[in-house]
């Protein structure tokens, strides 16, 4: 399975991921992924999370897939959507998998 197809078995089952991301405040990350689909401005298949430890600090961020490192999806699940989520984000081109 890629990482893609790993991706969205974990939106679909809610399980939270733990990866390593080189941007802004490079460390591990453990995110609840939301959706995953083609970010407009870049181009890039880009993971759309709320992050729960690790970089920045809480919240929903952007990952572009490509860079991210160590992947694993976890046997840990959440609970559902956060605050803010959009279903139908618009800075996505095209959405692969959402909750």
């Amino acid at each position: 399975m890629n990482v893609q197809d790993q991706i969205c078995e974990a939106i679909r089952e809610r399980f939270l991921l733990r990866f390593w991301y080189p941007r802004s405040q490079p460390d591990d990350r453990v995110v609840e992924p939301h959706l995953l689909g083609f970010n407009s401005a870049a181009g890039t298949l880009t993971l759309s999370a709320w992050q729960i430890s690790g970089g920045s600090g809480v919240g929903f961020r952007p990952y572009h897939v490509n860079l991210i490192k160590n992947f694993v999806v976890t046997d840990e699940r959440f609970s559902g959507t956060r605050i803010g989520y959009n279903p139908n984000d618009t800075t996505m081109s095209r959405i692969i998998c959402r909750i």
